[in-house]
């Protein structure tokens, strides 16, 4: 299972203490897991592994012109 690898150090922390850097980052961090749930997840090695060795057969799909498209 994914892991989540972003800190959490804002949690506790008031906007005022926060200096424009960390605000920012907060920020960031907020839009990107609200566009992408996976976001700050990582993959375990195993599944890591398999992709990249996936990816290097690069096994193909049925080509286009083969493809019978019924219009409706």
């Amino acid at each position: 299972m994914a892991t989540k690898t972003l800190k959490k150090k804002t949690t506790d922390k008031k906007v005022s203490n926060m200096t424009v850097k960390e605000l920012r980052k907060l920020i960031k961090d907020t839009v990107l897991e609200v566009i992408d749930p996976d976001y700050g997840l990582e993959l375990r090695p195993e599944v890591e592994k398999e992709l990249l060795e996936s990816k290097k057969k690069k096994e193909k799909g049925i080509p286009l012109e083969t493809v019978d498209i019924k219009s409706n």
